[in-house]
């Protein structure tokens, strides 16, 4: 049975300028490799409603889940709950369990909870809170939608409160083969390789050092007999112990 598939949908004006560099898709990408759900696709728009709501029905329609990253603040700007919720055709209010779990972030309770902060609240109707232990503001969970912060280490604490929930697969596994050769030379011994191992992705990445160029060759799957058995041919096509 084949791993469950997944995007990124990255929302920001900031990374798309440059003024923010993402780190939420390699965490991203190497927690969902750790647990079997297959990474297909990153995305990143700008703070517009058009682009959210059609880079959501895109992405939810194609993949069994979608993680979004950004825009859930308390600020104008974040308007990804709002869009979500048009994407789905669904509604968005202040919702209760919301205020009861952001209430706990501060001292005074539900006194401190500002028109901004109860932006922070807002759920689109029928979602399923995703927990944030860092600063308790949730995310949300909209069929296969899971809509989180951008700040890296809020993304990260709340993944680690959405994955448990989450149907899973084999674990992907890798194996890595130096080789001494520029690609040019790798190229056709290792395009027979991966004829006879077509279930073993095998991808070719080229690196410069003083002595020359090289290229490392990355051997994947989820079948570690397999993968043994392509890199053993790997290192006897080149001469690699």
């Amino acid at each position: 049975m084949a791993n469950p598939t997944a995007a990124l949908l990255v929302i920001g004006d900031e990374i798309l300028s440059g003024r923010t560099r993402d780190a939420n898709m390699y965490h991203l990408a190497g927690r969902l490799t750790a647990v079997g759900i297959d990474l297909k696709e990153v995305r990143v728009v700008s703070d517009e409603a058009q682009e959210i709501q059609e880079a959501v029905n895109a992405l939810r329609g194609k993949f069994d889940h979608v993680f979004t990253s950004g825009g859930i603040g308390p600020t104008h700007d974040d308007i990804t709950a709002d869009n979500v919720a048009a994407a789905f055709g669904i509604g968005i209010d202040v919702r209760e369990d919301a205020m009861e779990v952001l209430a706990t972030n501060y001292p005074d309770g539900r006194a401190s909870i500002n028109e901004a902060r109860m932006r922070m609240a807002r759920i689109p109707d029928g979602a399923r809170l995703i927990n944030n232990p860092v600063s308790k503001a949730p995310g949300f969970s909209v069929e296969n939608v899971h809509v989180m912060a951008g700040v890296p280490k809020i993304f990260e604490a709340m993944l680690d409160s959405l994955l448990p929930e989450l149907a899973a697969g084999q674990p992907l596994l890798s194996e890595t083969v130096r080789v001494d050769l520029p690609e040019g030379e790798v190229a056709g011994p290792l395009g027979e390789i991966a004829k006879v191992f077509a279930d073993v992705s095998i991808g070719s990445y080229p690196f410069t050092t003083p002595q020359g160029l090289g290229s490392n060759v990355v051997m994947r799957g989820t079948d570690a007999a397999r993968i043994a058995a392509a890199t053993a041919q790997v290192r006897d096509a080149f001469g690699v112990k």
